[in-house]
């Protein structure tokens, strides 16, 4: 039988190292997430607790998002994703220390989700900066397609196996995720510097108000890039219910630590066999308009899920709207990538990633709170509903993000003196 070859950006050693150290992250952070959730929930069946941990997610991104980006422009962006996966090894090995302690108290969690967040906004923007310094532009789609896989492959198995490993040792979750964190340092420690980034960030320049808000201006002027990135932060903001998983696993769909650990993971198999179809097939013609489609169809599957009893149709549901958010997910990183210049291109991403956050640790709040005050079936199909709405209504408001139609054909908007 002949084998398939790799596909041309796995072919590149560097790439091939990037990619093993984000399957690794993604099983350490998935896994380190089903135990929190459940060991959160039980110490007071809140589900409050549940959004004050992605809150502490957040806060830190408010004071660290426009540093980091600057950072992430001035200096190597390989050693920026180092610093912050050793922080991550940190918290985790932090949380076996607590589990073994009982896990009894809420503020543990809610200090080292904070140096979690911490970790996110500092390493972030350099480690997605990080592609198309080691891929040729030709092959930048498929990269980011790959990308998703290797997250998302962590995100299968890792909520799976955490939530099996966390029903035999509770501390032994926490244990394993340090050691696939370690895994993941010693391949970005691995990665060949291009010569290009070498010669950028030879003589970093102090930073001033006007540099670190250079990614702001540069989004607040550019509609395509406002449209794409703010759109995903208030359908995922109203739309997302990952956080109540606890909640509907335990005192709804009446499933145990292993049957949430295959929730988690259902979100990650659609939007894997996704990027599975985008790592050969780009997106197309019409992609402003299919952006649009599978934000509606996101609100949706969000609503079924809402209302579901059954396990099965939970897992389909969460399935579908990972495989619809990972079309998205694509077509806002092909976005943000192709209208940006490089110089911008890590504060850009850092004000990206306040967005992203915002739509999940903020977001997780939100569906805390909304789940706490109306129930948390009411606060799930809401989200859904107002998700729908506004797939409905930002064609209006960003008609020029309507109107793209191949991804590729996108240039990066004219720079400003300062930026």
């Amino acid at each position: 039988m002949l084998r398939r070859p790799l596909p041309p950006a796995l072919r590149l050693r560097d790439f091939r190292l990037l990619v093993a150290a984000l399957v690794a992250m993604g099983l350490a952070a998935q896994m380190s997430e089903v135990a929190i959730g459940w060991q959160v929930y039980a110490i007071r069946r809140s589900a409050l607790d549940l959004g004050l941990i992605g809150l502490a997610e957040f806060l830190p991104l408010l004071l660290l998002a426009l540093p980091a980006g600057h950072i992430a422009d001035r200096l190597p962006r390989r050693r920026v994703f180092t610093v912050s996966l050793v922080v991550y090894a940190g918290v985790t090995a932090c949380l076996v220390g607590v589990t073994l302690a009982g896990a009894r108290s809420l503020w543990p969690f809610l200090v080292l989700a904070a140096a979690n967040g911490t970790a996110g906004a500092i390493g972030n923007p350099g480690a997605r900066a990080l592609p198309p310094a080691l891929v040729p532009t030709d092959l930048l789609s498929s990269a980011f397609a790959l990308r998703a896989i290797a997250i998302r492959t962590g995100a299968i198995v890792g909520p799976a196996i955490g939530g099996l490993i966390f029903a035999l040792a509770d501390e032994l979750v926490y244990v394993t995720a340090t050691a696939l964190f370690a895994v993941a340092l010693v391949c970005v420690l691995a990665l060949r510097v291009p010569a290009a980034e070498r010669e950028a960030f030879a003589a970093p320049p102090p930073p001033d108000l006007d540099s670190l808000a250079g990614g702001v201006r540069l989004i607040r002027r550019t509609p395509v890039l406002l449209g794409a990135i703010s759109l995903d932060l208030f359908a995922v903001l109203f739309g997302g219910a990952i956080a109540l998983l606890p909640l509907f696993a335990r005192s709804i769909l009446h499933t145990g630590p292993t049957g949430l650990g295959i929730l988690r993971s259902a979100p990650s198999i659609g939007a894997l066999l996704a990027a599975s179809i985008l790592a050969n097939r780009s997106i197309g013609r019409r992609a402003g308009r299919t952006l649009f489609v599978v934000v509606a169809l996101f609100g949706i599957s969000m609503i079924v899920f809402g209302l579901s009893r059954s396990v099965s149709l939970s897992f389909v549901a969460l399935a579908v709207s990972g495989f619809v958010d990972m079309f998205s997910v694509n077509i806002r990183s092909m976005t943000v990538a192709l209208a940006t210049p490089d110089e911008l291109l890590g504060r850009v991403l850092a004000v990206e990633m306040v967005f992203i956050s915002a739509s999940n640790e903020l977001g997780a709040f939100e569906s805390g709170v909304a789940a706490s005050l109306i129930g948390a079936v009411p606060a799930v199909v809401a989200g859904g509903v107002i998700t729908i709405a506004l797939a409905l209504i930002w064609p209006r408001l960003f008609p020029s993000l309507a109107r793209i139609d191949r991804l590729e054909d996108l240039r990066p908007a004219a720079v400003t003196s300062a930026a």
